[in-house]
């Protein structure tokens, strides 16, 4: 929210000298956060000055320009710059005329850029000022032409200071306003604000406007909310009123475009203009008709099925059957507290409005509003809270500027439809406030503290009985109010005091053996990254699911893509969608992992809880236990993606490209990190390239698969067709690992190393026979790597060479080459027994 200084001084009192830093500060002790100081980034000499006469010189280049005498002083006087009173001026523009008042920036002068001002030799003249557009002085968009202070019906004597004529002499202070303070998106909440910070005299605007009451003979408007959300009408308030005869031609004076250009909001039109400004002021949004476009009154419904509104932005929307509309006798006229619609919206031609102002059902309007991707300021007030009081009060300071500036005449009476509850009392207790905020106040700061937000407060003997201000939608309970006295009566009072650590904790083994992995990992050359954990159904079903079998997935009740309504069962989804993000970027080889959550329904099993414990009292052991057998199970997974090349070309070294080989290392990675005894076995899964798949087990339990991407599933990602992956349970491989880790014995004495290569059929995984060979070779083997894979000739079709380095070592001896080549013969003895192997010959 951005809020012009001298328009909040209207309501609440600034010391003179008062300045944006000041009222910054002041406003941060009531927990309005500071954002930023908006001015018009000018300076003089800026004054007005009268076109005395002009030459037009057509020039070479086919452009004709002016060659202007304007006075910029009373004659016999001096210039503001110090100059004569008459400066010749060289414009390019023609849409002035002899004896307009214009605004010339003499030398010297800054506009906003920063666009300095100074006497310039420029077509064969030297042109000592600028006659300045409406764009240049960052009143709008114009350039069409230089401004003309009559359209702003404007006639200053010459040499009058155009910056505060122009109200460009004001600044803007703007704050950040919390979805639960809806109140401060207007002058008159930021003002009450400031008044509390400083004890400044507030001035509501409201009460300085006469609302009118229902007339018997008002527009006719009724409500008929036939499907209202949670129970709540749609619409509680509705207050019209109708100006007659109004000047939809005349300027919006420069005080209240400069005003509206500091708030943000762009001069559109008077009539515009001045449903925005009393939306600013009052935080109430307004809506204008015309009223002779209307057929018949207004009718407030849900949107029938089928039916369409062109809106003001001239977009046709289809409506959905929880949309709000306002509608007449033709259908749908208005998106009810989002955005008007076209067929009735206020236009040069229009000469009657008709005026509205609402309270809308916040929840509704948010939906429509992101529905329709229309996040419009009206919506922004509406979805968090607008005073249902006013409304009668806006319409008619609406109608009081419209016959003021516009030249309309106001009706005498206007309608009004409330269908308002009243309020309940919440119950504070006496010291509640104390013991919830952890300092000592006294019941009279309790009190004041409330009664200075607008509370009205009743004592009790228990306490006080508080009913919040109309204003206030965000205080439903005694914690919000003693929320607002800690605030109010200064969070300085409240201590900050660094909270010791309890002696012996720390990270758990599993929060240190997760950060173990991602340190090791990063380590290893992958980048870590994080992704959204949504998913849409295709994505869950063919990563989610190793044999493509259907699977259960938790939806999410308002998702915030309707096009990933799903909480993922895997991450390699948003590894893919972030490598094809980096790739598209110019990232050609990309190394990435994650660590994070996939949420596992059971099939079949309903999940959620309608009952929550309340929020100011710490759950029971029996409310968690019910919490946490309402949500899925939500293991840690962590999950890598290789593409490109593992190892870039360089002098001497040609390319080497990314593959399942490296997928399985970052596995081991994983396993050293954790100290799991992770077994790799020949696996499969749909999404996974079929022979280029293993499966992950730790202690015979599956826990991960890794390999390469279907070609196909590859180039639909636009990456390239081969793609390494590895996803693992993490959260299994440390409950399957063994906690008590021990260091292996170093051995002292001489190794003997040996070859084996065994014949066995092509369709035997290599890993079956290593194991065979750990399994025979006993204790004396100390380490086994598969060195070669052969098919070709001197092998049997149908079978291949598996090559072995093995590497034996007693403890307590030297072995000989017969104890070894005796433990390798066993090694290949159960290889033979269990797998057909044969020594190769």
């Amino acid at each position: 929210m951005r809020v012009p200084l001298s328009w909040l001084a209207e309501y609440v009192e600034l010391v003179p000298g008062t300045t944006p830093e000041d009222v910054h500060a002041a406003l941060v002790k009531v927990g309005l956060e500071e954002e930023d100081v908006h001015t018009f980034e000018l300076s003089g000499p800026i004054v007005v000055g009268e076109v005395l006469e002009f030459v037009e010189e057509p020039q070479s280049n086919g452009k004709t320009i002016r060659w202007c005498q304007v006075r910029v002083a009373p004659e016999g006087g001096t210039a503001a710059d110090g100059g004569e009173a008459v400066h010749g001026i060289v414009c390019g523009a023609r849409n002035f005329f002899v004896g307009d008042k214009v605004v010339v920036t003499l030398p010297g002068a800054v506009l906003p850029g920063p666009f300095p001002i100074a006497a310039r030799k420029t077509y064969g003249h030297v042109s000592d000022g600028m006659i300045a557009s409406a764009r240049e002085l960052g009143l709008g968009d114009d350039h069409e032409g230089i401004l003309r202070l009559s359209t702003l019906g404007i006639d200053a004597p010459v040499g009058t200071d155009a910056i505060k004529l122009l109200g460009l002499d004001d600044a803007a202070v703007e704050i950040n306003v919390t979805p639960d303070r809806g109140y401060a998106f207007s002058i008159r909440g930021v003002a009450r604000e400031y008044a509390h910070a400083t004890g400044a005299r507030f001035r509501d605007p409201v009460d300085q406007v006469a609302a009118t009451d229902a007339a018997a003979d008002g527009f006719p408007v009724e409500i008929r909310d036939e499907a209202p959300i949670r129970g709540r009408v749609g619409s509680s308030v509705f207050a019209t009123r109708i100006v007659r005869g109004v000047d939809p031609s005349r300027p919006t004076p420069p005080w209240m475009v400069a005003r509206l250009k500091l708030a943000g909001i762009r001069s559109l039109s008077l009539l515009v203009d001045i449903t925005n400004y009393v939306m600013l002021e009052l935080g109430q949004p307004i809506h204008g008709y015309d009223l002779d476009a209307l057929r018949g009154g207004l009718v407030v419904r849900r949107a029938a099925p089928g039916e369409t509104l062109t809106t003001l932005d001239g977009k046709q929307r289809p409506l959905h059957p929880e949309d709000l509309v306002v509608t007449d006798d033709r259908g749908p006229i208005g998106l009810g507290g989002v955005m008007g619609g076209a067929e009735t919206e206020m236009s040069d031609a229009t000469r009657n409005v008709l005026i509205e102002a609402a309270n809308w059902d916040p929840v509704s309007i948010a939906r429509t509003a992101r529905r329709h991707k229309l996040p419009s300021e009206a919506a922004k007030r509406y979805e968090r809270g607008v005073d249902p009081e006013i409304p009668s009060a806006a319409v008619s300071r609406v109608a009081q500027l419209m016959v003021d500036l516009a030249g309309g005449t106001a009706d005498d009476g206007g309608s009004l439809v409330r269908e308002l509850a009243e309020r309940g009392a919440i119950s504070l207790p006496t010291g509640y406030v104390s013991r919830l905020i952890g300092i000592d106040y006294t019941d009279a700061e309790v009190h004041d503290a409330l009664a200075e937000i607008g509370g009205a407060i009743t004592e009790t003997p228990d306490g006080f009985d508080v009913v919040p201000p109309s204003w206030r939608p965000d205080l439903t309970g005694k914690a919000e109010l003693a929320e607002e006295v800690a605030r109010l009566v200064g969070y300085h009072r409240i201590p900050s005091v660094l909270p010791v650590a309890p002696p012996g904790r720390g990270l758990t083994r599993s929060q240190r053996l997760r950060r173990r992995v991602a340190d090791t990992l990063a380590a290893a050359g992958s980048t870590e990254v994080l992704s959204f954990p949504f998913a849409t159904e295709w994505e869950n079903g063919t990563f989610g699911s190793a044999d493509g079998s259907p699977v259960a997935s938790v939806r999410l009740a308002n998702a915030l893509d309707a096009s990933t309504p799903l909480l993922r069962r895997s991450l390699l989804p948003g590894l893919i969608a972030a490598a094809k993000r980096n790739r598209s970027r110019g990232l050609t080889d990309v190394s990435i992992f994650e660590l994070g959550l996939v949420f596992l329904p059971e099939t079949g099993r309903a999940y959620g809880t309608s009952e929550l414990p309340p929020g100011d009292a710490k759950p029971s052991d029996d409310e968690l236990a019910t919490l946490q057998r309402s949500i899925p199970p939500q293991p840690r997974h962590v999950g890598a993606l290789i593409v490109g090349d593992a190892v870039p070309k360089q002098p001497g070294q040609p390319a080497v490209p990314a593959g399942i080989v490296d997928a399985l290392d970052l596995v081991r990675q994983v396993a050293l990190a954790t100290g799991a005894d992770i077994e790799i076995v020949q696996g499969s899964h749909q999404a996974l390239h079929p022979g280029r798949t293993a499966e992950l087990r730790v202690a015979g339990r599956s826990v991960g698969v890794a390999g390469e991407l279907l070609p196909t599933l590859a180039e639909a990602s636009d990456l390239p067709r081969v793609v390494a992956v590895v996803e693992l349970d993490l959260d299994a491989i440390v409950e399957l690992t063994d906690p008590a880790l021990e260091a292996g014995q170093v051995g002292t004495f001489p190794a003997a190393t040996q070859d084996l290569s065994l014949v066995v059929d092509a369709a035997v995984p290599a890993a079956t026979v290593a194991a065979a060979v750990r399994d025979g070779a006993g204790a004396l083997l100390e380490d086994l790597r598969l060195v070669d894979d052969y098919r070709g000739s001197g092998v049997p079709e149908g079978s291949k060479s598996l090559t072995f380095a093995l590497r034996f070592r007693a403890p307590d001896r030297t072995l000989t080459a017969a104890e070894a080549s005796e433990a390798k013969l066993a090694g290949a003895a159960v290889a033979a027994e269990r797998t057909g192997a044969a020594i190769r010959e």
